[in-house]
């Protein structure tokens, strides 16, 4: 799996750092995603997944790799 965040499309509301914080990080500048690991280890998967399928402006994706 690959992360890919929209740092254009972020509202920074942050549920994805508060559902995958191995992963996601919000900066500390302007509230908007950092992805902290673009290639996470399948245990994280599930979190993954669901801070894509939480993330309000839909700024999260992922790919197979």
């Amino acid at each position: 799996m690959r992360v890919h965040a929209d740092r254009t499309r972020c509202a920074g509301s942050g549920m994805c750092a508060l559902t995958a914080p191995e992963v996601f990080d919000q900066d500390d500048t302007d509230g908007r995603v950092r992805v902290r690991d673009a290639a996470p280890p399948p245990a994280l998967h599930g979190a993954v997944r669901r801070a894509v399928d939480m993330c309000p402006a839909h700024a999260l994706t992922t790919t197979p790799g």
